[in-house]
């Protein structure tokens, strides 16, 4: 019999703490994106705190709040943009209303798909 395929992830073994909103749990996963366009393959158990999900996890709940017609292309469009620009720089980062009000509108609708996954306490 052939070894197999399908190898499950190691569950982890340290103690996790959710993030207290939404919008740090959006910015961690834009920094973690800018860490693997530079190269690096950012795992939750490495980091000073370990964290109850992978980048990929909060990137998926998004994508389903997509889907279900929950978030907007907009919406998507400024999480992307001001995630990025806010993760990857220390200057302070301007934007206009509207995109003030999609942002906190797809943070909103994002806190509760990640409440109930976990991620956000």
């Amino acid at each position: 019999m052939g070894r197999p395929r399908f190898q499950p992830r190691r569950l982890l073994s340290c103690a996790t703490v959710p993030f207290d909103t939404a919008e740090a749990a959006w910015l961690w996963y834009a920094h973690c994106q800018l860490a693997r366009l530079a190269g690096c393959r950012p795992r939750p158990d490495l980091a000073e705190i370990a964290r109850p999900c992978d980048p990929d996890d909060i990137h998926r709940a998004a994508m389903a709040l997509f889907r279900q017609g929950t978030l907007s292309s907009g919406h998507l469009r400024v999480l992307a943009e001001l995630g990025v620009l806010i993760a990857g720089s220390s200057a302070t980062v301007s934007w206009t209303d509207g995109q003030d009000r999609l942002w906190h509108e797809a943070l909103d609708r994002l806190d509760s798909c990640l409440r109930a996954k976990g991620i956000v306490a």
